[in-house]
């Protein structure tokens, strides 16, 4: 004969199936809820990648277009070849000298600088100065380098101030020659405003002495 259920068993198992419906209910919110973060976390490391991934494209460009020269003395010291750091390939320059040396300009298509472009004016300028013509250790020039190159494919211009470092020797009955020794940038400034950067730079390291 089957058992039969009293009231008092029937509510409870009324109150067991409640509670399995309610746990599966808070199972699937679980779930459910799994699943959102698991959508933020990806979305959130997609737009993260994106974002670093567009940093470091910037900051490539900008280092693609921060030129940077260096110099290698050649022909003992008679000239100073220029190349770029990097990729950058250039297409030309152009050397401004300080106000005081009395030169124009220098264009060149060959990347280098010359002892013999501004050898005489500096001589001449630092008589001006009250120097003696023979300095101790090395000496520094700046210059204004415009330099011209491609990016992306695109005509680039970059100017900075750059001290060339050079010595000058004195020779029996020769005079005094000029040797040089390398390139170091100051700072980069805009085209404009170089010339006066370069000559304010040389009158502070060359103020006339007043009996000159």
């Amino acid at each position: 004969m089957a058992d039969i259920e009293t009231p008092a068993q029937a509510a409870e198992a009324a109150a067991v199936r409640r509670r399995w419906i309610n746990l599966g209910e808070i199972l699937a919110v679980v779930a459910v809820l799994i699943s959102a973060l698991t959508l933020w976390n990806s979305y959130s490391d997609r737009r993260d990648s994106r974002a670093d991934k567009a940093q470091e494209d910037a900051h490539a460009k900008v280092k693609a277009r921060t030129l940077v020269l260096k110099a290698t003395p050649e022909k003992d010291g008679d000239r100073l070849a220029i190349t770029a750091h990097g990729d950058q390939a250039i297409e030309g320059q152009t050397i401004r000298f300080p106000t005081a040396l009395g030169l124009d300009p220098v264009d060149t298509t060959s990347p280098r600088i010359e002892q013999s472009w501004f050898a005489s004016g500096l001589k001449s300028a630092r008589k001006a100065a009250g120097e003696t013509a023979e300095g101790r250790g090395d000496q520094r020039l700046p210059v204004a380098v415009t330099t011209r190159y491609y990016v992306d494919g695109a005509m680039t211009e970059d100017t900075a101030l750059y001290d060339i470092g050079y010595a000058t020797e004195g020779h029996f009955l020769m005079g005094t020659s000029v040797r040089l020794r390398g390139l170091s940038l100051i700072e980069h400034v805009s085209a404009k405003a170089a010339p006066a950067r370069v000559d304010a730079i040389w009158k502070a390291r060359h103020p006339k002495k007043p009996d000159a």
